[in-house]
């Protein structure tokens, strides 16, 4: 994507874990990731070397970061530093935004 403007529509979905279904686009300095999650589903533990915004648009989310664990919702949202662990699961449908700094380069092999 190196146009101005673009089609969201223009996007492939891809399931990047069992009912996390993704948008992503990457940018020179960013990866930001539009997720739709089904109630139930689990991101498990994970580190990476990127810090990581996550925000919930739509639904409740339960997200653990170096053990603290809290919901999320559209009224609050997370910066997680690099290298710190975390993961979380969806309490109801959720449609999260996540954005990474650096580039995500293993989002972009999927």
């Amino acid at each position: 994507m190196n146009q101005v403007f673009n089609q969201f529509s223009d996007i492939q979905t891809k399931e990047i874990a069992p009912g996390f279904f993704s948008k992503i686009i990457h940018t020179e300095n960013n990866t930001i990731n539009f997720i739709e999650v089904k109630a139930g589903c689990v991101s498990d533990m994970h580190q990476h070397i990127n810090h990581q915004c996550a925000f919930v648009i739509e639904g409740t989310f339960e997200l653990t970061v170096d053990g603290v664990t809290q919901l999320l919702d559209k009224g609050n949202y997370a910066v997680i530093p690099p290298n710190v662990i975390h993961g979380g699961r969806a309490i109801t449908d959720c449609k999260l935004i996540d954005i990474f700094n650096p580039v995500r380069q293993d989002f972009k092999l999927l």
